[in-house]
């Protein structure tokens, strides 16, 4: 709700001001359990999916665009706290270079594997120990994109509530289930569900476009630099690689999970993989 009675934040050392600010770290937002959210699409898609913000900073010298306000009265209609703030405050809160003048605050999103119910369609991403806030975004925009079930985040590295992971997923970190899972229990589940586990890995001959994958799958990737832990390498009955012609020997976990995801949809799409067309 929008506080009439309330003046514009104009001071830089307001009490509400400093935290926002001190929600930029990790240790402020696990602490308080908080998240921030910054962006116009962002923010649509925390709406659109039914996220409890708790409180919107706003500065109409910033919006990119003309359809903040219809936002900011949905995101007020779902109780979220609006508050205006002049571009020095906003800028001061702001943890894009190039803020676009809407700023939220919510509760953080945990998730576990009892939350999920597995469908004879199933299809998911496991991520091992992924380390960049913005190869996880990557991978969520991409999963979103896929019709990806779910996220399923083992022994992360980073914080899956990084403002950088919302930035790059453009907010479809809210509108894909993000679970966070060992990797022991994840492969329990997997096994207990019938899933195959698809790893992506070069020390094996199986192309990705010449395997099954039409099937309920779960697609698991790891990091650059290291690949995937041995305890996946031996769980997965399906490793698969990515070609790679050049001298670059992998690409970016990004890159690599997109590639994978798509084959699923192309090979669901025609009902068949390329090894059978």
């Amino acid at each position: 709700m929008l506080n009439d009675d309330a003046p514009a934040l104009t001071s830089l050392s307001n009490p509400r001001v400093k935290h926002v600010v001190k929600l930029r770290r990790r240790s402020h937002r696990d602490e308080d359990g908080l998240m921030l959210i910054e962006g116009y699409r962002e923010l649509r898609r925390a709406v659109d999916n039914a996220v409890a913000l708790s409180e919107v900073f706003f500065c109409p010298e910033l919006y990119q665009g003309s359809n903040e306000p219809t936002l900011l009265a949905e995101a007020a209609n779902a109780g979220a706290t609006l508050t205006q703030c002049n571009a020095d405050v906003f800028r001061k809160m702001a943890y894009r270079d190039r803020p676009e003048g809407l700023l939220a605050v919510a509760p953080q999103i945990h998730r576990g594997l009892d939350t999920l119910t597995a469908k004879p369609d199933a299809f998911y991403i496991v991520a091992e120990a992924i380390e960049k806030p913005g190869n996880l975004g990557t991978i969520l925009r991409s999963a979103d994109a896929t019709g990806v079930d779910a996220l399923i985040v083992c022994d992360r590295c980073t914080d899956i509530h990084n403002p950088n992971v919302v930035r790059a997923s453009i907010g479809t970190m809210f509108c894909v289930p993000v679970i966070e899972a060992s990797t022991d229990e994840a492969i329990a589940w997997l096994r207990q569900n019938q899933i195959t586990m698809v790893a992506a890995t070069p020390h094996t001959d199986a192309l990705y476009t010449d395997t099954d994958l039409t099937g309920p799958v779960a697609i698991v990737v790891g990091t650059e630099k290291v690949g995937l832990s041995d305890a996946w390498l031996e769980a997965s009955a399906c490793p698969v690689r990515i070609p790679m012609l050049g001298q670059c020997d992998s690409l970016n976990v990004a890159s690599a999970t997109s590639l994978l995801l798509y084959e699923v949809v192309r090979q669901r799409m025609s009902g068949s993989s390329s090894s059978r067309s």
